[in-house]
């Protein structure tokens, strides 16, 4: 399940299923990406808080054109 948290620049996916979140947290980065690239400034970070909850957002901290993975302790 894709949930906004703010419209084009982050989204939060949990699920139960591999299949699913893989298949939500692609659909996330595009949406994502499609934000960063109108912006043109900051690249996508994709956080993972716990075995099947990630963030996905558009990111100050990753250069432009780069998508970055991270593990939220």
């Amino acid at each position: 399940m894709i949930t906004t948290t703010e419209t084009g620049r982050t989204y939060r996916v949990t699920g139960d299923e591999v299949r699913t979140v893989n298949a939500d947290l692609n659909a996330a980065v595009e949406l994502v990406q499609q934000h960063a690239i109108g912006e043109g400034k900051h690249g996508i970070l994709v956080t993972r808080h716990g075995p099947a909850c990630f963030t996905v957002a558009v990111s100050a901290d990753v250069p432009y054109g780069i998508t970055q993975e991270r593990e939220h302790a």
